[in-house]
């Protein structure tokens, strides 16, 4: 074995939930992942922990108390399939964060004072930034000499417009209590945008002026209306409750329901928050959330499900047709994420007859399965229909590269 230290060329980047951690080795250049996995079940006496690099894997089983010991299982993880954290190959630790609130509009280099305010902007995203700050806190203890780097989810829509973020609430509550649309899958968005105009490019396609519409269609789900690389809109605000029909979320509703429900029902406003956010979406609707399910149960001829599948094609309707109009004409649409990139019924469904405006959909071409990206467009289309895979892992390792390479 050489005992020159491989090139300092890959980015681990982690995501940190409240009792989980996933992680990934991956070149940003070219987007190679060397090793991918999660430990599960933070906080508690019986953890479990798994990786797999390649052909090789390996599992963990015990307790898992914290964050740090988290850290310290995916290093005997790695260790396990041959690949060392502390030989000098990490350039970067990326690492994915919720809310950036009006504080971070970029990817940012993590010091103590940057992971202090992203636990205060906790108060906004209490699900999410506290089990960021629990990550970094792992990941800097275990790697304290490579640059770790924030990469913010609500950094992209940072640049909305006044007209778009503004909540028309008075004016002192809203900046009293940081109450503004800030969104949600911005790296997804920001990424799939970006590959669409450098595909579209590469055809010969003027993009200098590109608008469109990027629907992250996952168990959480966002529109987003983008002109010339930079966002006019999008459909999560607050929290990621608003916009689009979800696996267990609502989306839109009429803000009385609270104030309804607690009247009606006795519920306090935390457990109508957990009913509209956890017990809602396409499960309220249909006692399912997976599309898999849904799809075969409406070839079943199960109506309740028909039902939840025409709502959930109606909603995003609405969005499109709003935000054509926000952008001023339509380029491209473009369908990402599991439930976007694997649904040809969700597709047909939202864009069935569109063809007055131009949107026609190749309904052979839509049910055809691949990788990549892929036209639906039908030959007469003069909007582009678009499937792009999303990697947000990716998107978070180039930024994070990015910054530490500046330093």
């Amino acid at each position: 074995m050489s005992d020159t230290a491989p090139t300092q060329d890959r980015v681990l980047v982690i995501n940190s939930g409240s009792s989980s951690l996933k992680f990934q080795l991956l070149a940003p250049g070219d987007g190679t992942v060397d090793a991918s996995g999660i430990v599960e079940r933070i906080g508690l006496d019986h953890g479990a922990a798994r990786i797999s690099a390649g052909e090789k894997e390996s599992h963990f089983t015990g307790a898992v108390p914290d964050h740090v010991e988290a850290m310290r299982i995916v290093e005997n993880l790695f260790a396990d399939v041959g690949i060392s954290l502390t030989d000098g190959r990490i350039s970067a630790v990326g690492h994915r964060v919720v809310q950036g609130g009006a504080l971070f509009d970029s990817p940012t280099l993590v010091t103590d004072e940057v992971r202090d305010s992203i636990h205060d902007l906790g108060r906004l995203a209490p699900l999410h930034n506290y089990a960021a700050v629990d990550g970094i806190n792992g990941a800097r203890t275990l790697l304290p000499d490579v640059p770790h780097v924030a990469v913010f989810d609500t950094a992209f829509f940072a640049q909305l417009p006044a007209e778009a973020y503004t909540y028309a609430v008075p004016r002192d509550f809203a900046e009293r209590y940081d109450i503004r649309r800030y969104g949600a899958h911005g790296t997804s968005h920001r990424y799939v945008s970006e590959t669409v105009s450098a595909h579209l490019a590469e055809q010969g396609q003027d993009v200098s002026d590109l608008k469109q519409i990027v629907l992250h269609l996952g168990n959480g789900a966002s529109a987003s209306a983008v002109r010339a690389g930079r966002p006019l809109d999008t459909s999560m605000g607050l929290t990621p409750l608003e916009g689009l029909v979800m696996g267990t979320r609502s989306g839109d509703i009429d803000p009385s329901v609270y104030v309804h429900l607690n009247r009606q029902s006795g519920l306090s406003p935390a457990e109508v928050d957990t009913l509209l956010n956890k017990r809602s979406g396409m499960k309220g609707l249909c006692g399912m959330s997976d599309f898999r399910d849904i799809a075969a149960a409406i070839a079943a001829g199960d109506e309740v499900a028909k039902t939840a599948m025409d709502v959930y094609a109606h909603r995003l309707r609405k969005y499109i047709g709003s935000y054509a109009f926000v952008l001023g004409g339509l380029d491209v649409i473009t369908f990402t994420a599991g439930i976007g990139e694997n649904s040809a019924e969700v597709r047909e469904a939202a864009l069935a007859g569109l063809e007055a405006f131009g949107i026609e959909l190749d309904v052979e071409k839509n049910r055809v399965r691949a990788k990549g990206i892929r036209d639906l467009s039908a030959p007469g289309s003069r909007v582009k229909i678009l499937v792009v895979p999303t990697d947000e892992e990716l998107a978070i390792a180039r930024q994070a590269d990015e910054v530490a390479r500046s330093l």
